[in-house]
């Protein structure tokens, strides 16, 4: 069955929160703060490749999430930023706003990346 006309839902990956932590250290009674921040979220990205020919992929899985970024912690440790989720899609594909109908981006060429959802920013 070939598949020409999909419609798929996409969220990125959430930013992680900073942690709120303060240097304690002997001999020193205000310390200061020493939180680290929140990771990145993943974006969600569209890479045109030869390998599929359909959309009939997406028939059965129309719901897509990218990774969140990790917490921050104490010591002013930086949280993970969350993975990015590639989605492969046929050359030719033309990725469309459903809300607006505006044209995102036409992936003609194999290897050519959309990014469709950006990741949020870590606090």
């Amino acid at each position: 069955m070939f598949v020409d006309r999909v419609k798929i839902h996409v969220k990125a990956g959430d930013g992680g929160n900073g942690a709120v932590a303060f240097l304690r250290e002997k001999y020193r009674p205000f310390g200061g703060p020493a939180g680290g921040d929140g990771g990145k979220g993943g974006d969600v990205v569209l890479l045109a490749t030869s390998r599929k020919h359909t959309l009939y992929d997406f028939k059965f899985q129309a719901h897509f999430k990218a990774q969140r970024g990790e917490h921050g912690r104490g010591k002013n440790q930086k949280g993970r930023d969350g993975e990015d989720l590639i989605i492969e899609v046929p050359v030719g594909t033309v990725v469309m706003d459903a809300e607006t109908g505006q044209v995102l981006c036409d992936l003609l060429m194999d290897g050519q990346r959309c990014v469709v959802a950006k990741g949020g920013r870590g606090g």
